[in-house]
């Protein structure tokens, strides 16, 4: 999810593992733990010369089981060594840390695993992108209040116990919200089945996600032979049917045969993609797993980026984000959002 939500959650696992022996700064370590995995961002920067490479390192290794347990022991001991000195000396153990440390370098890429960017829990073993496409990578409902209870918990002594009460609701509140917006999951996958049926759309393979900033309003894509069909679903609509429903054509202006590593990007986006020639050796590549700006564009996905050939390996452009095409998508979904009759 996004960076502030991880370091809500990395806080809360830093004072579960040793706010009662440093207080408030375990909260600043434990957001330290969090961040490390969306430092693979820079990394894959420093490791490839190539931006694709660099791109699709992210949520890789650094997002792993593996990393989590190899990262715990690494950070712990270290962060040990530079704590447990002077007046601090003997006050916690490299337990403590090493707890700290895995507790938050664990609970980052499990909570990326429930958006639709999904996240290589098992690598370097598999490259198999967990993706449970049940939140949006960010949500304010579920990061506010849990932000707000961490906040309320800071002005209470490390031994009081109403640091723990504020921990425990933080938690317990973020976490049934994610159980809700598990079981939304299903119910929108269920009414997504029926409207193909009533309509008898045939396809191949289909997902429903939720749209950003909130679990109220779906988008979902299936795939034909020729095509991409999309539609919208809020929970205040007064029918219990996907509808808005339009064609997106699956454009392929170059394939695998002329560049290998378009195979890589086909396996991000999990082949829903198009790609639009726009000018010599240039080529405009869309993520279809989130929506357009404008459905009478298929070529103006808020998740787009430019191809070029680079002396014959394929490269991309650093992403440079359209404020005003995702502001204009925003806006149109925040309408969509309200129901329709």
């Amino acid at each position: 999810m996004d960076s502030l939500t991880q370091i809500v959650l990395g806080a809360a696992c830093g004072e579960a593992a040793l706010g009662k022996k440093i207080g408030n700064k375990a909260l600043l370590f434990g957001a330290i733990g969090g961040t490390i995995p969306d430092l693979d961002v820079f990394v894959g920067s420093w490791l490839y010369g190539n931006e694709i490479d660099a791109m699709l390192f992210h949520r890789g290794f650094m997002h792993s089981i593996l990393f989590s347990i190899m990262g715990a022991f690494l950070f712990g001991l270290l962060f040990f060594k530079m704590y447990d000195s002077g007046k601090r000396k003997y006050t916690t153990n490299v337990k403590d840390w090493i707890w700290l440390f895995f507790l938050s370098l664990f609970t980052h890429p499990i909570l990326d695993a429930f958006t639709p960017y999904g996240t290589q829990l098992f690598a370097p073993f598999s490259n198999y992108r967990v993706a449970f496409n049940n939140i949006a990578v960010v949500d304010p409902i579920y990061t506010v209040p849990f932000l707000l209870c961490l906040i309320v918990m800071m002005f209470f002594k490390r031994n009081n116990s109403s640091r723990k009460l504020w921990l425990q609701l933080g938690l317990g509140i973020s976490s049934a919200y994610m159980l809700f917006t598990l079981g939304n999951k299903i119910y929108i996958d269920s009414v997504f089945q029926t409207s193909l049926k009533e309509e008898n759309i045939s396809y191949q393979r289909y997902f429903t996600q939720p749209t950003i900033f909130n679990n109220i309003l779906w988008y979902g894509v299936l795939e034909s032979e020729t095509t991409y069909r999309v539609g919208y679903y809020s929970l205040l609509d007064e029918g219990d049917r996907f509808s808005d429903w339009f064609e997106i054509p699956k454009v392929r202006d170059i394939t695998s045969e002329d560049f290998k590593r378009l195979n890589k990007l086909a396996w991000f986006s999990n082949d829903y993609f198009s790609i639009y020639r726009i000018g010599d050796n240039r080529y405009q590549y869309n993520d279809l797993r989130y929506p357009l700006s404008d459905k009478n564009n298929p070529n103006s996905s808020v998740f787009s980026f430019i191809l070029f050939d680079d002396d014959g390996a394929l490269n991309m452009k650093p992403f440079v984000r359209d404020d005003e095409n995702v502001s204009q998508a925003v806006k149109e979904l925040w309408e969509r959002m309200k129901g329709k009759k």
